[in-house]
């Protein structure tokens, strides 16, 4: 028995169909694509701008340890500085105190210079500077600054 009339009706998709489903999903594909490369890119600078300012803050912390004065004269290497204005050097990568190299800084370079000054009421201060320069040629600058402040005295 035939039926007339009615026509049957294909299951699918057709060529064009199938083309234009792919056309439309290539170019979200492409755009999520360029989507994660630029927020990778930005990420990558955010993490330089990061260890940087804590490769300056470890180096200003060690040289504000130290004593204002010199209690013996000058001191060669850094694992013998004994006092804030030792610091004056350069170091081509990141190193610790006692001069070793940090595994995964060596890109890195560190100056820290000192300098005498007068901070407002007190005329003896001395300024430290950490400049830190990253692979990527981003310098950041950490100041701070030590004086001859021996503590408060508690008299009873």
């Amino acid at each position: 028995m035939k039926r007339t009339g009615t026509r049957l009706r294909a299951r699918g998709v057709t060529l064009v169909e199938l083309v234009i489903a792919i056309l439309v999903i290539s170019i979200a594909v492409t755009a999520v694509l360029g989507l994660l490369s630029s927020i990778s890119v930005r990420s990558a600078g955010a993490m330089a701008a990061t260890q940087s300012a804590s490769i300056a803050g470890a180096y200003l912390e060690e040289a504000l340890s130290k004593a204002y004065q010199d209690p013996n004269g000058p001191e060669a290497g850094r694992q013998n500085f004994d006092d804030v204005q030792d610091y004056n050097f350069t170091d081509n990568g990141v190193r610790d105190a006692m001069g070793n190299p940090v595994a995964g800084l060596g890109q890195y370079t560190v100056q820290i210079s000192t300098a005498p000054v007068a901070l407002g009421a007190v005329a003896n201060a001395i300024r430290v500077d950490v400049r830190v320069t990253a692979p990527n040629g981003m310098v950041t600058l950490l100041s701070g600054y030590r004086t001859n402040y021996t503590g408060q005295v508690v008299r009873r």
